[in-house]
C-alpha cells in the first residue's frame, strides 16, 4: 500500500527554524561545512511526522541512531565526519559504502536501465533510482525503508519492529491523525506511511534543497554572486570537453523536473576507484568486508543489488557502475566515491587526472621493479612506488569486469584513434603527461567550492587567498 503524496498539502514557501544539530555518527572526522541558513515554513502533517521520525533514535534497534545521525543537517544532510563508512546501530558492524548526502534528491527519476540522458545528446543508459546502486528504484519513500532494515545501518529485524517503535513513540497520535486512526492495524500500511512521511519532509523542507550557494547567486545574477578569477577559470574547466569533461556526467542544465545546476545526469559510471582495504599504507578505516579477497562491491552488479548479478566468470556491462552523485556541497564532505577511499576534493581531482597516467599513485604494486622506491605526491594513496613494478590497476573489480571502467576524458588509455605523442606514448596512457596542470586542478577545486550551500556574501571581498586571483 502506498499512501503517497496525494495527502500532502502544498508547500508554503516562507522562512523556517533551523534544524537542531544532532549527535554525529561514531568516530571523529574533519569535515567542515556551513549549516543551512535559518528558515521558516509550514510543513504538511505528513512532513511533520517525517521530521519527528527523521530525528528519532528509537527507530534503530539499539535506540542509538536516527536518520540524522548519518545525514546531519549541519553537514548538508551528509555524514558529520570523514570516516569512509559509518558504524551501524549494532556498533560491532560497519557499512560497506560511504553515506551520501540527502540534499537535492527530489529530482531523481525512477531507476531505468534505458534512462534518457538529460543532455538530450548522450545515448540512453542505466540511470535514476536511489542508493549507490539504484536499488531504491522508485521513490524517496521506498528508499527510506532500506536503511531501517539494513543490519549494518539501523538494524531492525522486521517492519513490525519499526512500526512498534513508532506506535510506542511520542508522535503516535500525530501519526494516526495523519494516516488514519487504524493505521497501526496493518504493519505494511504503517511502514509504508512512515516512508511517505520521510519523503514528505525531504520534499517540503527547504533545507533539503536550499539552492543557497555562491554558484546560485552567480547563475541567477544576484548580489554577491561574482566569481573570483580562480573560480571562473575553474568553471570554464568544469565545462571543457577537451580537458576535464566534468559536466559530461555532472550535468548542469535543466533536468527532467525542470531544476538546473544539480551537477548530475543521474547515470551510472564505472570509475575504477581503488579498493578501500589494508593494501593502502596507514589506511585509517579500511572496509572490513574487503578483508575477504573474494569480495567485490560491483555496484549495479551486487552484492546488495541482485537483479544484474553476472554469471560466475562472465563479464556484465553494468559491473563496477555506481550512481553519479550530485556535486552540490561536495566541498563539505570528508569521504568520496562509493567506498569513501578518498578524503578531499584535491585527491579526487588528482585521481581523475592521473588514474591512467600514473596508476602507481593509486593502486598497490607487486614485483621487485627496477629501482629504489620513489616518493609519490602527498595526495596519492600509495606513498611510494618502485619503477618497473606491476601495478594492480582497478583492484576493486574482478579482472573479467575491468573492461567496463570509464575511459572518457580526462581519463583513458588513449584508445579510439587519438594521436600518439612524440615520446611514443598515447595521451593519458602510463607515462604520459596528465591533462590538467596543478594550477588547473586548484582552479577546479575552487569552483567546486562555490557549490556549497549557506553562502553569505561579504561586503568587502577578500583580496587574498588561494581562490581569489
Amino acid at each position: 500500500m502506498n499512501l503517497a503524496t496525494d495527502k500532502m498539502v502544498p508547500l508554503v514557501m516562507a522562512l523556517s527554524v533551523a534544524l537542531l544539530a544532532l549527535t554525529a555518527c561514531n568516530g571523529n572526522g574533519n569535515a567542515v561545512a556551513t549549516a543551512p541558513a535559518p528558515r521558516k515554513q509550514v510543513l504538511s502533517m505528513p512532513a511533520q511526522v517525517g521530521q519527528l521520525a527523521f530525528f528519532d533514535k528509537n527507530l534503530s534497534s539499539g535506540r542509538n541512531m536516527s536518520c540524522a545521525s548519518c545525514h546531519d543537517p549541519q553537514y548538508a544532510y551528509g555524514p558529520p565526519n570523514s570516516i569512509s563508512v559509518q558504524l551501524g546501530s549494532d556498533i560491532k558492524q560497519t557499512g560497506a559504502r560511504a553515506v551520501p548526502s540527502l540534499r537535492y534528491k527530489e529530482s531523481t527519476p525512477p531507476f531505468s536501465e534505458d534512462a534518457p540522458n538529460p543532455d538530450g545528446v548522450t545515448s540512453n543508459s542505466p540511470g535514476g533510482g536511489f542508493m549507490w546502486d539504484g536499488r531504491g528504484t522508485t521513490t524517496m519513500a521506498a528508499q527510506a525503508a532500506l536503511p531501517l532494515l539494513n543490519p549494518v545501518e539501523m538494524n531492525n529485524s522486521s517492519k513490525e519492529a519499526v512500526v512498534k517503535a513508532v506506535q510506542n513513540g511520542a508522535y503516535a497520535g500525530l501519526f494516526k491523525q495523519t494516516f488514519g486512526a487504524n493505521v497501526f492495524d496493518n504493519t505494511d500500511a504503517a511502514f509504508d506511511a512512515l516512508g511517505t512521511a520521510i519523503q514528505a519532509l525531504e520534499t517540503e523542507d527547504l533545507s533539503f534543497h536550499p539552492y543557497s550557494s555562491k554558484y546560485d547567486l552567480y547563475v541567477f545574477n544576484k548580489i554577491g554572486g561574482v566569481l573570483t578569477p580562480a573560480e571562473r577559470r575553474g568553471e570554464v574547466l568544469f565545462h571543457s570537453t577537451g580537458v576535464t569533461n566534468c559536466s559530461g556526467c555532472h550535468y548542469t542544465g535543466a533536468n527532467f523536473n525542470g531544476n538546473s545546476g544539480l551537477m548530475t545526469d543521474f547515470t551510472y559510471q564505472a570509475l575504477g576507484a581503488p579498493r578501500n582495504d589494508r593494501s593502502i599504507p596507514n589506511n585509517p578505516d579500511p572496509i572490513p568486508a574487503n578483508d575477504d579477497p573474494a569480495y567485490f562491491d560491483m555496484g549495479l552488479c551486487g552484492p546488495f543489488r541482485t537483479d544484474y548479478m553476472p554469471a560466475p566468470g562472465k563479464a556484465h556491462p553494468y559491473c563496477g557502475m555506481f550512481k553519479v552523485p550530485v556535486l552540490r556541497n561536495a566541498a563539505t564532505r570528508g569521504a568520496f566515491f562509493h567506498n569513501g577511499v578518498l578524503h578531499s576534493l584535491e585527491q579526487v581531482v588528482n585521481f581523475y587526472n592521473t588514474r591512467d597516467t600514473n596508476p602507481e599513485y593509486w593502486y598497490p604494486s607487486h614485483g621487485d621493479g627496477t629501482g629504489k622506491p620513489q616518493a609519490n605526491p602527498v595526495w596519492a594513496l600509495q606513498p611510494t612506488a618502485v619503477p618497473g613494478a606491476t601495478v594492480d590497476k582497478y583492484n576493486d573489480l574482478p579482472p573479467v569486469q575491468q573492461g567496463n571502467v570509464d575511459e572518457e576524458m580526462p581519463m583513458g588509455t588513449g584508445e579510439g584513434g587519438e594521436k600518439t605523442l612524440a615520446s611514443g606514448t598515447k595521451p593519458r596512457a602510463p607515462g604520459a603527461t596528465p591533462v590538467m596542470t596543478p594550477q588547473q586542478i586548484a582552479d577546479l577545486v575552487c569552483f567546486l567550492g562555490t557549490l556549497s550551500d549557506g553562502y553569505q556574501p561579504s561586503s568587502a571581498p577578500s583580496a587574498s587567498g588561494r581562490c581569489v586571483k
